[in-house]
């Protein structure tokens, strides 16, 4: 797989000061920025920022951040799934997980989630990847942000539509044990037919077992 990625930016007004939205960064770059106190959905804050060069060494890693100056108030990330989960078990070099997207309170509602995605698909390298999401209400901020389950979901959908992902079907456990999570997908206009059948299989390996 040819792990190409290009560099894009973009400035962002919002009533609580401008922002850059910038990607996917280097570990270098990562490592020398600061890493916001309120980024705390996933790791203490440390943490999280060692874990985020970390992934940004990695051949397909990418992160897109937000900064303020040079303070990163918000990411996303991108990988290949976490080994001991079932879309990882096709072995797939052309499917990647959005696997984390985090915006410090202060900047919330002000629309960085969904162009922190935004700048993630301006890169045409995207186009070669299924990129999916699951989304577990446990993960949710339901408690910062005074919303209920289904009130985050159509938070959450929205966002990620902005990023061209859509909903999909699964009969994964995890995804099934409550109505609210869910999967979202990507399907890049490169992507070969049978990607998407080996990603169909993934979606429903249940199917017939009894």
């Amino acid at each position: 797989m040819n792990f190409q990625k290009t560099y894009n930016a973009m400035e962002l007004k919002t009533t609580k000061g401008d922002l850059i939205i910038e990607g996917p960064i280097t570990s270098k770059q990562l490592a020398s920025l600061e890493f916001h106190e309120d980024l705390v959905a996933f790791r203490p804050p440390v943490q999280q920022h060692k874990a985020l060069v970390e992934i940004a060494n990695l051949p397909e890693g990418r992160i897109i951040i937000a900064r303020d100056r040079d303070t990163i108030v918000g990411y996303v990330t991108y990988l290949y799934p976490d080994p001991l989960e079932r879309w990882s078990q096709g072995s797939m070099e052309d499917l990647i997980e959005l696997g984390a997207i985090e915006v410090i309170p202060k900047f919330r509602g002000a629309s960085v989630g969904k162009n922190l995605l935004r700048v993630s698909m301006m890169d045409d390298a995207m186009e070669d990847y299924i990129i999916i999401t699951t989304e577990y209400y446990w993960h949710w901020d339901l408690k910062g942000t005074g919303l209920n389950v289904w009130e985050y979901r159509k938070v959450m959908e929205k966002m990620m539509n902005a990023g061209g992902l859509e909903w999909y079907a699964t009969d994964d456990p995890e995804i099934s044990s409550h109505p609210a999570n869910c999967l979202m997908a990507r399907m890049g206009k490169r992507v070969n037919p049978d990607s998407i059948q080996q990603f169909d299989r993934l979606r429903f390996m249940n199917r017939f077992m009894y």
